[in-house]
């Protein structure tokens, strides 16, 4: 006969091969902490319910808190066999305090129990995952502070465009971080309710406060549907959804500092612990966190696309498919976090050569716009005094020069709106400094939006 908690109904046991494969222990044991939770706020209820004796509800408190010690301190081994944590679990506290430990299932399923498990614990990822963005969107303001008046190409299709500054190219990302951050508030303003009471699909015939159990834990309230209670699994597609955007948004930072450590570039340098080296080139110095951090993006999108796939076709309620929604999320969670925790310092500490930026703004006619505005300004209309500048910027290709090396008799030439103000006009200081627009990199206008930052941040 089957030893299994549910084995009742069975005349025989589990093949072998089938409880290793059915068995989730392996990965969701890291739910203990939660599921413990769960467990001391549901046997509370039942006994201030009359559902069980208080005495019994006290004695499985008190066992469970003695589990909960007992893994912390390494002295607990998990049992295949128990299938998962919620089994695991039970099967302890049952062999601890004897039958009375049976009592805790009481009007519970492990549908519901799994689903308050998994909330309970996401609501703790994101948490930590929201204080791992705030530590980089700080550090972002910290060097934009460094590097307000620092000059540098801006790029459109990887082409040289406009002068900007590294701080207004910094607050770019910190605008990318932020939204991250206000997606993962609201993703748990979504999931932060109690699914538990609703059994295995149709609630319970005990009464239960299902309230007092979802204020206990910390819910904002409970779910109004016992069947999308057990299989609902938005939350944790949801938070994969944000968990990709986070990876996008440092994917896309880590390509740009790749790109800039590059001997082609070499607008940073990033520091040695950030840094690998060649097994085989002495001279080597490789972006290595960068690319890792790029390449494992792909693999939270895996997640996500996982965890989509898994639950496309499931009808109410619970399945068992749902089981791998674990190990996605679970590799999501950790990867992110792991990403952000070596990308921050990595900021922190790169060297930032501001003369080669500045250089870099220089060339590639980053001015023209300027130029083109300037005839604007003097009563050309745009359109004229773009193709005027378009052919002057010919003409620059065609000699090899700048077109602030060309003479003042070469822009009137061109156009007699020209006056001599034009030298000034077309600097890449100047050109940066007019931009004072909000949201532009003026440096009025970026220690502006640091401040506001700095604000929503608080």
């Amino acid at each position: 006969m089957s030893k299994k908690l549910w084995g009742g109904r069975f005349e025989k046991g589990t093949d072998k091969v089938v409880e290793d494969f059915h068995s989730s222990i392996r990965f969701d044991q890291r739910l203990y902490k939660q599921d413990i939770r769960g467990s001391i706020a549901h046997a509370r209820m039942l006994g201030r319910q009359g559902i069980i004796a208080a005495s019994e509800a006290e004695q499985i408190i008190e066992g469970l808190e003695k589990i909960m010690a007992d893994i912390e301190a390494g002295r607990v081994e998990f049992d295949v066999a128990a299938e998962d944590i919620h089994m695991n679990i039970e099967k302890i506290l049952t062999e601890r305090i004897g039958d009375v430990g049976k009592k805790l299932h009481t009007g519970r399923s492990r549908n519901d129990q799994v689903a308050l498990d998994v909330r309970l614990y996401l609501r703790d990822e994101i948490t930590e995952t929201g204080r791992l963005l705030r530590e980089l969107i700080t550090v972002l303001l910290e060097r934009a502070e460094e590097h307000v008046d620092t000059i540098m190409p801006g790029y459109t299709h990887l082409q040289k465009a406009q002068p900007i500054t590294l701080a207004h190219h910094l607050l770019a990302y910190v605008q990318m971080f932020g939204r991250d951050c206000s997606r993962l508030v609201d993703c748990a303003k979504r999931f932060n309710i109690s699914p538990l009471g609703s059994g295995a699909l149709a609630g319970t015939t005990f009464p239960l406060d299902r309230m007092a159990v979802a204020q206990e834990l910390g819910f904002d309230g409970i779910t109004e549907n016992s069947l999308d209670g057990v299989s609902d699994r938005d939350f944790a597609i949801e938070f994969c959804g944000a968990a990709s955007l986070i990876m996008m948004h440092l994917s896309r930072f880590c390509e740009e500092i790749i790109l800039w450590s590059s001997q082609e570039f070499s607008f940073i340098e990033l520091d040695d612990a950030y840094s690998t080296g060649s097994s085989m080139m002495p001279q080597k110095k490789n972006p290595d966190v960068a690319e890792l951090i790029r390449g494992k993006t792909g693999r939270v999108y895996g997640d996500l696309m996982a965890l989509l796939t898994v639950m496309k076709s499931l009808p109410l309620a619970y399945n068992k498919d749902m089981q791998e929604d674990k190990e996605n999320l679970f590799d999501a969670v950790d990867t992110v976090k792991g990403c952000l925790a070596v990308f921050t310092p990595m900021i922190r500490t790169m060297r930032v050569r501001g003369e080669r930026m500045k250089a870099g703004a220089k060339g590639g006619f980053t001015n023209a716009t300027d130029v083109a505005d300037y005839l604007a300004k003097k009563g050309v209309s745009f359109r004229e005094a773009h193709e005027i500048v378009g052919k002057m910027v010919l003409m620059c290709v065609q000699k090899s020069v700048a077109l602030e090396d060309l003479s003042f008799e070469d822009f009137r030439a061109c156009s007699e709106a020209f006056e001599e103000d034009v030298f000034d006009a077309i600097r890449v200081e100047r050109c940066v400094a007019d931009r004072k627009v909000p949201g532009g990199p003026a440096p009025d206008a970026v220690k502006a939006a640091i401040q506001a930052a700095r604000e929503r941040l608080s």
